[in-house]
């Protein structure tokens, strides 16, 4: 693959997402989705080694299968550019986000709780019903927040990374995660290993997304502070960064109670002492963060693999 091909191809990817948003049909997240429930229906057991075991098999498939194709192309640029354009747009998802934390903005500026609440689940996976009005206005602006950091910049960091096979490897542990990595009776044990994976490979991608919040927000100084004070305070040892970021930059509070399928967590505010509580705009002027971010991911990244391969060329 040529050096430029990443830069070019991801370009193109990001500049479909912008356009196009998600594909409409035949989603390839949405068939690893079934891929990957296939292998579970026959491997699951109470049982962290099974767990492993059906982590290894889907993102190693899945990445095996980004490397095969990729390597049969390397030899033509076109080629490369529009295998890397096709598959960034698969995987990076900030146009999707934005609309649907828009559309949520927009009941909720209607008064429409309701229909909130309808769209909510498409966004996080909160409780809607236990949410009033600036609580469901909360839980969007910490969900573009963190989707931010899962659904564009991590794909980007490790599409830098490893090409083709990391764009892929990146979603597929990110959606293995939201399918079997969370805390109950069921994937308590056998989801372990998916979300340990995904912690490890959203680390980068987090602190990227924290630092382009810092430079990219309304308050930097307010960004990097709450960032520092308060994302260690968060459970997500990658959510914390990107929320405490977006929090000081956007002025609001972040964190508190959340409930969680009629489970209640209560956790640490974020930017506290200098924030104030997040009202309906503020999911606007989060999604124009988020693209903001976003842009500038595209920027660093693809200049940090020309810049890496042009030392590699250098020194070869």
């Amino acid at each position: 693959m040529p050096p430029y091909a990443f830069a070019v191809g991801a370009a193109l990817g990001m500049a479909c997402d912008a356009v196009f948003g998600d594909p409409r049909r035949g989603h390839p997240v949405a068939l690893f989705g079934r891929a990957a429930s296939t292998v579970e229906k026959a491997l699951w057991q109470d049982d962290r080694a099974r767990g492993a075991l059906h982590t290894l098999l889907c993102v190693g498939g899945a990445a095996g299968a980004a490397a095969v194709a990729s390597r049969l192309l390397r030899r033509s640029p076109a080629a490369s550019v529009a295998l890397t354009g096709a598959v960034t747009w698969s995987v990076v998802g900030g146009t999707s986000l934005g609309r649907e934390a828009r559309a949520i903005g927009g009941a909720l500026a209607a008064g429409d709780l309701e229909l909130a609440r309808e769209r909510l689940p498409h966004l996080c996976g909160r409780d809607p019903q236990a949410l009033d009005g600036q609580q469901m206005a909360r839980a969007v602006v910490e969900s573009v927040a963190e989707n931010t950091s899962d659904a564009v910049v991590g794909a980007l960091v490790w599409g830098a990374v490893g090409g083709v096979p990391g764009l892929v490897a990146f979603r597929a542990v990110n959606t293995l995660d939201a399918m079997v990595g969370h805390k109950s009776a069921r994937y308590r044990r056998y989801g372990w290993a998916s979300a340990r994976l995904d912690d490890v490979a959203g680390w980068p991608g987090a602190r990227l997304t924290a630092a382009l919040a810092v430079l990219a927000g309304d308050d930097s100084r307010g960004a990097l502070a709450a960032w520092r004070a308060d994302a260690a305070a968060h459970p997500s040892p990658n959510a914390g960064p990107v929320e405490a970021s977006f929090a000081g930059a956007l002025g609001v509070r972040l964190g508190g109670t959340l409930s969680y399928a009629g489970r209640v967590e209560h956790r640490a505010v974020l930017n506290g002492e200098t924030g104030r509580p997040v009202d309906v705009p503020d999911i606007e002027r989060a999604v124009r963060l988020s693209r903001r971010v976003g842009v500038l991911a595209l920027a660093a990244c693809a200049a940090g693999r020309l810049a890496f391969s042009y030392a590699k060329g250098r020194n070869a």
